[in-house]
């Protein structure tokens, strides 16, 4: 499991952050399901029909994306190969994701990068 931050600086983490917030917003987007997803101060926040919020949001001290949703809260570390890992588990950050919305809207969802 990773134990530290791959970029160089605040700055290189960001913009991957950006990239990747953007890129999944735009597969959510693509989703035909009643959800409002959005992007707003650098985190990527998720309204379900139910009411219910999936938030995922860096952590720029830290060099993380933190994923909160259904009172549970998860932490991602950058890999090498570009993939986002959870720190204490080592599940991928695509995978916890693609399962959290396939459970919510009862349909099959994968998301890539």
């Amino acid at each position: 499991m990773p134990n530290r931050s791959m970029f160089s600086d605040d700055t290189a983490f960001r913009t991957a952050t950006e990239e990747t917030l953007e890129a999944l917003l735009d597969q959510i987007d693509e989703i035909d399901a009643d959800i409002d997803p959005r992007v707003a101060s650098g985190s990527l926040t998720v309204q379900f029909e139910d009411g219910s919020v999936l938030m995922l949001s860096p952590q720029t001290p830290t060099h993380e994306l933190w994923l909160s949703a259904n009172y549970t809260a998860w932490h991602f570390l950058c890999e090498e190969a570009g993939a986002w890992i959870e720190r204490d588990t080592g599940a991928s950050m695509l995978s916890v994701l693609s399962t959290l919305f396939s459970e919510k809207l009862n349909e099959a969802v994968r998301f890539t990068l």
